[in-house]
C-alpha cells in the first residue's frame, strides 16, 4: 500500500494535535492517524494530514485508588507492558503481537484469547478524543453513554484518540503449556480445554491433521525461562526456522503437507512461566496476509471443519498456520465480539505467495456462519452487508455524522465501508484515492507496515 499525503505531522502534545485539526479543516484537509502501520487494509490512507502520535507516548498517571492508568495514545504495548509491571500492574489480557500503538489496538477492536476476556477496548474506563472542530472532549460512560460505547472501536472515524484511561489488575506471572494433539480430539474437548485455562487457543496446521495448543493460567511460581533460552524459542525455531521453511514450500508447494506435519512436530510440548505482558505477546517477524473473522462461539467449531475441508479438498499450498481464539461478549457498537461469545479464525498467508483465493475461500464459509471482519485485517466486506451484521450500525453512522459533518477524518475507503457518497463534496486532500483503488489495496496492501514507511517518506 503506497500513498502520499501533503502533510505529515508528529505533534509532542495534545494542544498541537487540536491545533493540526484546526489548521486542517481551514484547509478543508482530511486528517488520519497512523500508529504502528499493523492494519492489512488502508484504514489511514489519506491524501490529506498524516498524524503519528509516536511522539505522544508513555504513562501519564496511574490512580492507585481505583487501578486505572491514563496513557498517551501513541505509546506502544510493547512498551507499555513493561512500564505497567515496574509499578506493580498489568492488563488484563493482551493480544499475540504487541507492536500497535494503544490507540490503533483500541480503535480496530484488537484482542487476545479466553471465554472470559473481551477485546482490549473492553478495558478501557475513559479516553479524550479531540473533535472535528479541534477541541478536547474526555468521554466516559457517565458523561457520554452513547459515545463511549461508539468511540471504543472507531477505525478513527470520531475523531483522534490521544489519551487513554485503562482498567488494570495487580502484576500478575502466567504458567504457559503447550501440547499437540489431533484436530478434532481438540474440536470435540474444546468445553474442557477452554474451561480449564484463563486463555486457550489453537493453531492448526493445513494437511496435517493436528493442532498446537496454547493454554495460560495464572501462577505464583517465579519465572523458569532464561533469556537465551527465550531467544531460542521465540526467535530461532518460532521466526528464522518457521521463515525458511516458509520460503522452500513456498517455492516447491508440493512439499507443503509435509513440512505441516514437521512443524507442528516441532511445536512439541512444555511450560514455562513469565509475566503476563512478556508471555501473552510473542514476535512475529515472518511477514505475512492475513484474514480474521469472529463468528458466533457456538458455531465456529461447525464453520472450522467445513472451511479446513474445504481448504484440502481444493489442494492450495497453504502452510501458514490458521489460529482460533475465544473472545467474550461485549456492548461496543464496531466491536467484532458485540452482542455474543465469540471465536476468531485467522488465515495467513506468506508474503509474497497468491493468498486470493485462499482469503476468498475462507471468507466464503465464515459469512455463511455470520462472521464479522477483523477491521484491521483483509476482507472484501463494505456497508450492505456490514450493516446486517451489527446491530448498532445505524446508530455508529448517525454518530458519525453528527460529530463530523465534513468528513474531517473520513477518507473514500471509511466512507465505502460506512456507505456515505461524497461524491459532490470537494474536500481537498483526498484527490489521490479512489475508492475502487482503496478496495484492491485492502486486498493487496499487506503490509501496512511498508505503507508507514513510504507515507512516512512521503510527508
Amino acid at each position: 500500500m503506497r500513498f502520499r499525503p501533503q502533510t505529515y505531522a508528529t505533534p509532542a502534545s495534545v494542544d498541537e494535535v487540536c491545533a493540526l485539526v484546526r489548521q486542517a479543516a481551514a484547509a478543508k484537509q482530511s486528517v488520519r492517524v497512523i500508529g504502528a502501520g499493523h492494519s492489512f487494509t488502508p484504514l489511514v490512507r489519506t491524501g490529506g494530514v498524516l498524524v503519528s502520535l509516536d511522539a505522544l507516548s508513555g504513562i501519564e498517571s496511574i490512580d492507585e485508588a481505583t487501578h486505572e492508568a491514563t496513557v498517551y495514545a501513541g505509546t506502544r504495548l510493547y512498551d507499555l507492558g513493561p512500564a505497567l509491571a515496574r509499578r506493580g500492574y498489568a492488563m488484563e489480557n493482551l493480544g499475540d503481537i504487541n507492536r500497535q500503538s494503544i490507540a490503533g489496538a483500541v480503535s480496530t477492536g484488537t484482542h487476545g484469547t479466553g471465554v472470559d476476556l473481551g477485546v482490549l477496548s473492553t478495558q478501557v474506563t475513559g479516553f479524550e478524543l479531540v473533535t472535528a472542530d479541534g477541541e478536547r472532549r474526555w468521554v466516559d460512560e457517565p458523561s457520554d453513554p452513547d459515545l463511549f460505547a461508539a468511540g471504543r472501536v472507531s477505525l478513527g472515524a470520531l475523531g483522534i484518540l490521544t489519551r487513554i484511561r485503562l482498567r488494570l489488575v495487580p502484576l500478575y506471572n502466567l504458567r504457559l503449556t503447550r501440547t499437540v494433539m489431533p484436530l478434532e480430539e481438540c474440536l470435540a474437548n474444546v468445553p474442557r480445554l477452554t474451561a480449564s485455562a484463563r486463555s486457550f487457543e489453537f493453531y492448526w496446521f493445513p494437511y496435517s491433521g493436528r493442532v498446537a495448543t496454547k493454554a495460560w493460567n495464572p501462577t505464583s511460581e517465579p519465572g523458569s525461562m532464561s533469556r537465551i533460552a527465550r531467544f531460542v524459542n521465540d526467535i530461532v525455531l518460532e521466526n528464522v526456522l518457521f521463515g525458511t521453511i516458509c520460503a522452500v514450500v513456498g517455492r516447491v508447494p508440493a512439499l507443503v503437507p509435509r513440512a505441516s506435519r514437521a512443524v507442528v512436530g516441532l511445536s512439541g510440548s512444555g511450560a514455562i512461566v513469565d509475566e503476563s505482558h512478556a508471555i501473552l505477546s510473542t514476535p512475529r517477524l515472518v511477514r505475512f496476509n492475513e484474514m480474521e473473522y469472529a463468528l458466533p462461539a457456538e458455531r465456529a467449531a461447525e464453520a472450522f471443519r467445513e472451511f479446513t475441508a474445504a481448504l484440502e479438498a481444493a489442494r492450495l499450498p497453504i502452510f501458514f498456520p490458521v489460529e482460533y481464539r475465544w473472545v467474550k461478549a461485549d456492548d461496543i457498537w464496531l466491536s467484532p465480539a458485540y452482542g455474543r461469545d465469540t471465536v476468531t479464525i485467522s488465515v495467513h498467508q506468506t508474503r509474497g505467495l497468491a493468498y486470493e483465493t485462499y482469503f476468498s475461500l475462507a471468507e466464503s464459509v465464515f459469512r455463511k456462519y455470520g462472521g464479522r471482519p477483523h477491521w484491521g485485517k483483509i476482507h472484501s466486506l463494505r456497508a450492505p452487508a456490514l450493516r446486517e451484521l451489527y446491530p448498532k450500525w445505524n446508530a455508529f453512522t448517525a454518530l458519525r455524522a453528527r460529530l463530523d459533518p465534513e468528513g474531517r477524518f473520513s477518507t473514500p475507503y471509511l466512507d465505502a465501508l460506512f456507505g456515505i457518497d461524497r461524491s459532490s463534496e470537494a474536500r481537498s486532500g483526498a484527490g489521490n484515492e479512489a475508492v475502487s483503488g482503496a478496495g484492491s489495496e485492502a486486498v493487496s496492501g499487506a503490509g501496512s507496515e511498508a505503507g508507514a514507511e513510504v507515507a512516512r517518506s512521503g510527508g
